[in-house]
């Protein structure tokens, strides 16, 4: 049977309540069990490397509806600790019940950081805890936490690599839909709401043929040895255009890798947009200009990246252009500040 801890999601912060009862809905259940890269991926890595969990004790960060405590318990595990704090743990319960799972997967209703687990270390961490932009809403500090509290030396954490990439976008048709609609709406302006667009990040699926520069590294992040504080990054890249074409803002996306036996087993994949579809889609900002490259141009950027003061699980984010030609009418630089509430 599933345990709860003292935790009380009404003791917690607002923003906290509101973070784990979003999870309580079967809808975002559905949708992350239905993205078959995210959850094949995972299943992948865990079955083909089962030797890495044959008698272990795993313990699931974040378990939701319990798809990886299961995935681990069919890969041999002694014993899998699933927790989480949001209600969605009781149809867990019943899931782990119903699929005759229950003396390998034990549920843990609380705050990890709270709760009192069955077992004092583990051999294997595993947590689907990647949010938008990566780090947004994401449970990466509680990961953190469980590596630093619970992990045996030399343990296991699935999945183990991260990096985040970003390149330049032409969207003149979708800016203008979603930027410069305010200007006039049913003949009124509206235009106080451009700045409230600009400024909040998009969610969206960007085509391939959008993306008109080189890409290039933001961050990469180890989650063996990762800190909390090292999550705020300042990155300077250069993006080459690799067409003439206009720029009208920056696509981010996240790629994802998993411990293996034997390199033949090693599992990644990618939320780019040359990849296919995840639920994570894409994260957009758009520029408050419009630069215009010549192929081979470079665009030179910095992109600082930190959680927000008042709710560490929102992040604000600075980007910084310049655009350095010989051609002084399109020679540009800008700053625009965003925050991904």
């Amino acid at each position: 049977m599933a345990s709860d801890s003292a935790t009380d999601k009404a003791s917690l912060p607002f923003s906290e309540q509101h973070y784990f009862s979003s999870y309580d809905h079967f809808g975002i259940h559905e949708e992350m069990l239905k993205d078959q890269v995210r959850t094949l991926s995972y299943r992948q890595a865990i079955l083909k490397n089962k030797s890495l969990f044959k008698d272990k004790i795993v313990l699931d960060v974040g378990c939701g509806t319990g798809i990886l405590s299961l995935f681990a318990a069919q890969a041999g595990a002694k014993h899998v600790i699933a927790v989480d704090m949001s209600n969605i743990i009781e149809m867990a319960q019943k899931i782990v019940d119903l699929n005759g799972y229950s003396d390998k997967i034990t549920l843990v209703r609380g705050k990890l950081e709270d709760v009192k687990l069955p077992y004092p270390e583990v051999d294997i961490i595993i947590s689907e805890w990647m949010g938008y932009f990566l780090l947004y809403e994401s449970m990466l500090d509680t990961v953190l936490y469980a590596r630093d509290h619970f992990l045996k030396k030399g343990g296991l954490i699935f999945p183990d690599k991260a990096t985040m990439r970003i390149a330049a976008i032409e969207d003149g048709h979708y800016k203008d839909d979603k930027i410069h609609y305010w200007e006039n709406v049913y003949g009124f302006d509206y235009s106080p709401f451009i700045d409230i667009a600009m400024c909040e990040p998009l969610v969206d699926i960007v085509e391939n043929t959008a993306v008109a520069t080189t890409s290039a590294l933001l961050t990469e992040i180890d989650i063996n040895t990762v800190k909390i504080e090292d999550l705020a990054f300042f990155t300077k890249f250069k993006l080459k255009a690799v067409r003439d074409d206009q720029i009208h803002g920056l696509v981010a996306w996240f790629d994802i890798w998993f411990p293996c036996d034997e390199e033949k087993n090693r599992v990644y994949f990618s939320t780019g947009p040359h990849a296919n579809y995840t639920h994570w889609k894409q994260t957009v900002v758009y520029l408050d200009q419009v630069l215009d490259v010549k192929k081979d141009e470079e665009i030179e950027f910095t992109l600082a990246n930190r959680p927000n003061a008042v709710n560490p699980r929102e992040l604000d984010i600075e980007v910084n252009w310049d655009l350095k030609v010989d051609d002084e009418y399109r020679s540009t630089k800008g700053k625009y500040n965003y925050f991904m509430r």
